[in-house]
């Protein structure tokens, strides 16, 4: 047996566990297959002797391949409101191209995932689908979903609590809970503007973290101090224009020159103390920005 023929071997092993990933991620059991065969691609393209578990190499790849499908499904709905055709409803992915397995095997799908979950998982952003989907469904633990989404793992936990919410009908956080997270978002920026050492110090966890995307990175910002006193010195007398804002429906931050959003600050809070600060300049994430001044129903800055 030929090196390939080993390596096509050990994909075919794990295929079904890669295509339940993919269909649970999509919900769609032709993309799923696309996915799975992105995925094998990739695989035959790579250094396969330098891959130490393959298994966790196989999900990574095909949740970055689910997650790039996921982010062109929300580009191409947002091209359709602009289209007089309707967009499909959550229902009809199931049964797109069907002829691609046989019935038995589509009414295994749809029964694994079920209709109503199906429905919930469609309202969820693409990064808070991944965070569910692999973690709760896969157990796919936050340090290995956080590279994918690209951001911490205090962060990628979350996304998950956030599509965990949805899918169970739990209510958002109340209104009280928002407000007091907004009053520690609007403490850090104040003590980040004055040099104000002790107020940072004041709202940030022991053990904080800051992440950057690779956007973000590649525009210059700060990545990976961890701590509360590395945190503080990091920010200390900057974000002088950051300016409150909604990110993914939680109170943050962004950094918006001419009134155009260049980068996000998302906060993950706990009992009032900032755990992780995530500085995202995907266009994805920047996109759902919502300001201070359309909160209150004004039109944005020029």
């Amino acid at each position: 047996m030929t090196e390939d023929d080993l390596l096509a071997e050990q994909f075919e092993t794990n295929r079904a566990h890669l295509r339940a990933v993919a269909y649970r991620m999509l919900g769609s059991a032709i993309e799923a297959d696309d996915a799975v065969q992105e995925t094998w691609l990739r695989l035959s393209r790579s250094d396969a002797d330098a891959i130490q578990n393959l298994g966790g190499w196989l999900t990574t790849a095909v949740a970055r391949t689910c997650l790039d499908m996921l982010r062109a499904r929300t580009a191409r709905r947002e091209e359709l409101l602009t289209d007089d055709r309707p967009e499909p409803r959550p229902g009809e992915l199931m049964a797109d191209r069907g002829d691609a397995t046989n019935p038995e095997q589509q009414v295994v799908l749809a029964d694994s995932l079920g209709l109503a979950l199906l429905v919930v998982l469609e309202t969820l952003s693409p990064p808070e689908r991944l965070a569910f989907v692999l973690h709760d469904l896969f157990a796919v633990p936050f340090d290995q979903i956080a590279p994918i989404v690209d951001r911490s793992p205090a962060a990628a936990r979350q996304l998950a609590s956030r599509a965990r919410r949805r899918v169970q009908g739990v209510q958002p956080d109340s209104d009280a809970d928002l407000t007091r997270h907004r009053e520690v978002v609007d403490a850090f920026l104040a003590a980040s503007r004055e040099g104000d050492l002790a107020g940072l110090l004041a709202v940030l966890d022991p053990d904080v973290v800051v992440h950057a995307d690779a956007v973000a990175v590649a525009g210059g910002a700060m990545h990976g101090a961890r701590g509360a006193t590395a945190v503080a010195a990091t920010f200390l007398g900057r974000a002088q224009t950051a300016k409150p804002a909604l990110i993914e429906g939680a109170p943050g931050a962004t950094w918006a020159p001419a009134g155009t959003p260049r980068l996000a600050f998302v906060f993950t809070i706990e009992d009032s103390r900032i755990t992780a600060i995530d500085l995202l300049s995907d266009p994805t994430v920047l996109a759902g920005v919502v300001t201070a001044r359309e909160r209150r129903g004004r039109p944005p800055l020029p």
